[in-house]
């Protein structure tokens, strides 16, 4: 039995602990969560919190290596941007820097994610560096597109797949994906990611043939005018419980019933919708018709980093300007997104997602010590407000540390840029 203590645990579902301990059996899960004087000290961290790891809902990690391409661009253009230099890259290339959004991901206190994955790269990368993790294979076009792109790559990464590293499958979006191919990749049983309603562009495009469809390689799919992604698809019977939406920003009312209605998740970019001027979600009305909402990265493609604390503040930030009210999301809400409502998105709350007996330990233990949130008034309000990638102290996915700080990982970061530099010429 291992047993690491610190000044609090916050263990999301429960009320934080003060001089907490959390027990982890030698299977690699939670054994106890409780007082340090019951528990034991073992192995005990001065000014910090440990909470569970964050589960980002939705990330790109194979898109590590690609900030800052196309600032500033309409959604479209940004697209075909990100297109055109990633077709430089060979399958060496995209598993570099892979690995290093993986250990991006580790070094800032996530210890799940639900990837979208266009090379399959990110199951190797996630299986080398111990990330737990859904990925979603990306698919385009026709139902063609399962046998001709997922079962392909679905064989390539067969060997990086286990009880850590599960298999998913990406439509990529209404607009590129007929809903004959939703329906193939429904019926293939297992967890399917999306992207629903992210950008005014792609609503005009759906609705009216308008927006960014100029700007795609020719041979792209016709745009099924008159309707919305959402709705298109609501009416070929093809929303699910199986399906995460990632962004759902410009989603009327009536579409927020249809995806409460069949239980579709959704994926919460904050940063993402922000940077690429799509606009806010409307994450309190989400959330109020009970649709399971998680808090996500998306990629440095369209985001600086996969830094969770940055992404919570900007659902803290986003949710109360939207709103015009302080007490539109909570710090505590705001973690509980980044956590419990990331791993219910993924289906994996039974797993993952909150420190509790049975669950795996996947937790990370933060140093708030040389932030101003110390002495402790709220724990949860300084983890979230005063968290950051550099406090991090350690990272435990299945109780094993699969991140410490001081870890460098030079050699990840020299291959993930040359992989950059290529596209860039």
């Amino acid at each position: 039995m291992t047993i690491i203590s610190a000044d609090w645990v916050v263990p999301v579902e429960g009320a934080p602990v003060r001089d907490g301990a959390v027990a982890i059996g030698p299977d690699g899960r939670i054994a106890a969560v409780g007082r340090a004087d019951e528990l034991g000290w073992g192995e005990r961290h001065e000014g910090c919190v440990i909470a569970p790891g964050f589960v980002n809902a939705h990330s790109h990690v194979e898109y590590a290596a690609y900030a800052g391409f196309g600032d500033g661009l309409a959604f479209g253009p940004w697209i075909a941007t990100h297109i055109r230099r990633k077709q430089v890259l060979d399958l060496e290339g995209m598993t570099a820097i892979a690995r290093l959004g993986v250990a991006d991901c580790l070094r800032s206190g996530i210890t799940t994610v639900g990837d979208a994955s266009f090379s399959g790269s990110a199951a190797v990368a996630a299986a080398e560096l111990g990330l737990r993790a859904i990925v979603h294979l990306e698919v385009f076009g026709g139902p063609e597109a399962v046998e001709r792109t997922f079962e392909p790559m679905r064989a390539q990464v067969e060997g990086s797949l286990c009880d850590r590293v599960r298999l998913g499958i990406s439509p990529h979006a209404p607009y590129t994906c007929t809903p004959e191919l939703y329906a193939a990749c429904l019926e293939l049983g297992i967890p399917v990611a999306t992207h629903f309603a992210e950008s005014l562009g792609e609503q005009d495009w759906l609705t009216s043939g308008g927006g960014f469809g100029e700007t795609f390689p020719a041979g792209w799919l016709p745009p099924p005018l008159g309707r919305t992604g959402i709705r298109a698809l609501a009416e070929h019977g093809l929303l699910a419980p199986a399906i995460l939406a990632a962004h759902c920003v410009h989603v009327d009312a009536d579409e927020i019933a249809l995806l409460a209605q069949y239980d579709v998740a959704v994926a919460h970019c904050p940063r993402s919708n922000a940077y690429l001027g799509c606009g806010v979600a409307p994450l309190a009305e989400l959330r109020a018709a009970g649709i399971r909402v998680g808090i996500a990265t998306d990629s440095p493609a369209s985001t600086p980093s996969f830094d969770m604390f940055a992404e919570m503040r900007a659902a803290i930030e986003a949710a109360r300007a939207r709103a015009r009210d302080p007490q539109a999301l909570s710090a505590a809400e705001a973690l509980e997104l980044a956590t419990l409502g990331g791993a219910r998105a993924l289906g994996l709350d039974g797993e993952a997602g909150s420190l509790a007996p049975g669950k795996h330990a996947d937790l990370a233990i933060i140093s708030l010590a040389e932030t101003s949130f110390v002495p402790w008034e709220d724990p949860v309000t300084a983890l979230v407000l005063g968290g950051a990638p550099h406090h991090v102290v350690a990272t435990l996915v299945g109780g094993r540390r699969t991140y410490e700080k001081g870890t460098a990982w030079h050699g990840l970061t020299d291959a993930a840029r040359r992989a950059r530099s290529r596209m860039l010429q």
